[in-house]
């Protein structure tokens, strides 16, 4: 699958919002965004990214996962001008669908990594540790609301930052960038 050509098709975070969510979602998702609060440690962490990172999320309007996680990843753009996030609705493209299935499922957001050149580096997806902890294990401790959404935050972070890992040490970016 050419994910770049994927990468480039897709829309911003308002755009794909404007073009998919209707009025209710559109409100849903944007009182969600409005509760995002990163640390200032996450925040220096993404700006101390140095390669680019292009992430493409397949995603729906309709998904209340996708409620909880997509405007998360725009916060991330916001504090990293290195980070370049586009979406695209599940189901508009039949063959992205069908290439990030997970379990066998359609299932969202679906997360593609993306380095510089286009290169698929990883993927991730649908939920995160902490949110399926709380959905497996609710009986070891409930966390609040807030504390999930800042557990997820973190969780996403952590393998954004993983990515960015793997970027900075690899061999053929390091010699082209001179590092």
């Amino acid at each position: 699958m050419d994910f770049g050509a994927k990468f480039q098709a897709a829309l911003s975070y308002r755009d794909f919002l404007d073009q998919y969510a209707s009025p209710q979602q559109r409100a849903q998702w944007d009182a969600f965004h409005d509760t995002i609060k990163l640390s200032e440690e996450q925040r220096a962490l993404l700006k101390g990214f140095r390669r680019q990172q292009r992430v493409l999320c397949l995603a729906g309007c309709w998904c209340g996962d996708c409620v909880e996680q997509c405007p998360i990843f725009d916060h991330f753009q916001l504090a990293s001008s290195l980070l370049e996030v586009r979406y695209q609705d599940r189901d508009s493209d039949m063959q992205l669908q069908q290439e990030l299935k997970i379990c066998g499922g359609a299932r969202v957001p679906a997360v593609v990594f993306l380095c510089e050149e286009n290169y698929l580096i990883g993927r991730y997806g649908d939920r995160t540790i902490s949110k399926y902890r709380q959905m497996v294990a609710p009986s070891s401790g409930l966390m609040s609301p807030e504390a999930l959404t800042t557990a997820v935050i973190q969780d996403w972070l952590l393998e954004f930052e993983r990515i960015q890992w793997i970027l900075r040490t690899s061999p053929r970016l390091r010699k082209k960038h001179g590092d």
